[in-house]
């Protein structure tokens, strides 16, 4: 690999109050229209043989552990299965990268969004670009759009629930950081307080527990935690943000990482030749039928 290796950009100092819990706003980060131009005319590779990296030949990718299904696999990264291990190996590829050049880091959640240097090239965890966020990090073209799901039991309060205005009265929760744990504060507005969980697994256990009549994720998650991992469960609908706009999933980078406009070249070229919507049918293809909350 004809790459170079160069310090990180020094970061910009400011404050985690930022990065609280981030609502999507009506004006996105970037313009997508610019971006999408610029990208399609740019060769991810030779894009690459330019940019900057954690280290040389090498691509690190940061994600959570455990990393969920359907977006890994076997709670494996490195396996290429699952919607975001798949993509981040395309993406690598067109870099110019071999597989075994590619190294998983892991990243907590919060902490990925968080300003400061990183220990990845990029981040790929069902991160929504949000503004906010964006202050403090860059974000690639998005490369996946979801709406918001709610989960409960069958036969409990929460499977009742038929609307927004149903769930005001609800004991809801979702994982910390998370814009489900906005959309429940932002756009549900309950009257109690939601809980807020460390991971997707503590939240589903209070679910189970009882301790919550539901919880928030999106809808892809929802899909598999219904049908796969919580007997009894269901997605009782999804919704959008009340612009109307599905959110969008981005890969996320350290503010002023020059490997972006590569990125965003190299999901350009997987839109193009019809890559990318090929690995969602794979991967995500199940999550249809859902009904919408209003």
């Amino acid at each position: 690999m004809r790459l170079r290796r160069s310090s990180l950009a020094v970061p910009a100092v400011l404050s985690l109050a930022l990065l609280g819990a981030c609502a999507p706003e009506d004006e996105t980060a970037s313009d997508p229209a610019a971006t999408s131009s610029d990208a399609a005319t740019t060769d991810p590779a030779e894009c690459a043989e330019g940019a900057t990296f954690i280290k040389d030949g090498q691509l690190t990718i940061g994600t959570d552990s455990p990393a969920y299904e359907p977006w890994f696999v076997d709670n494996d990264a490195t396996n290429g299965q699952g919607f975001e291990s798949a993509v981040a190996y395309e993406v690598a590829e067109r870099l110019g990268f071999d597989a075994q050049d590619v190294d998983w880091v892991r990243v907590p959640f919060n902490a990925s969004y968080a300003p400061g240097e990183k220990k990845f090239d990029f981040d790929i965890n069902q991160i929504s670009i949000t503004p906010a966020r964006a202050e403090v990090v860059d974000f690639s073209d998005g490369y996946y759009s979801a709406a918001q799901a709610v989960i409960a039991l069958e036969g409990t309060d929460g499977a009742e629930a038929s609307s927004i205005s149903d769930l005001q009265g609800l004991k809801l929760g979702a994982q910390t950081g998370t814009t489900s744990l906005t959309a429940i504060r932002e756009v549900i507005e309950p009257g109690a307080e939601p809980l807020v969980f460390e991971d997707t697994n503590a939240a589903k256990q209070a679910l189970l527990n009882g301790q919550v009549d539901a919880i928030l994720a999106d809808l892809p998650t929802a899909f598999y935690i219904s049908a796969v991992e919580i007997e009894g469960s269901e997605i009782i609908g999804q919704f959008q943000p009340e612009t109307g706009d599905q959110e969008e999933f981005g890969m996320l980078f350290e503010k002023g990482s020059d490997l972006v406009p590569c990125v965003d070249a190299a999901l350009a070229e997987m839109r193009e030749d019809g890559t990318l919507e090929e690995i969602e049918t794979e991967w995500l293809s199940d999550v249809v039928g859902v009904p919408e909350l209003s």
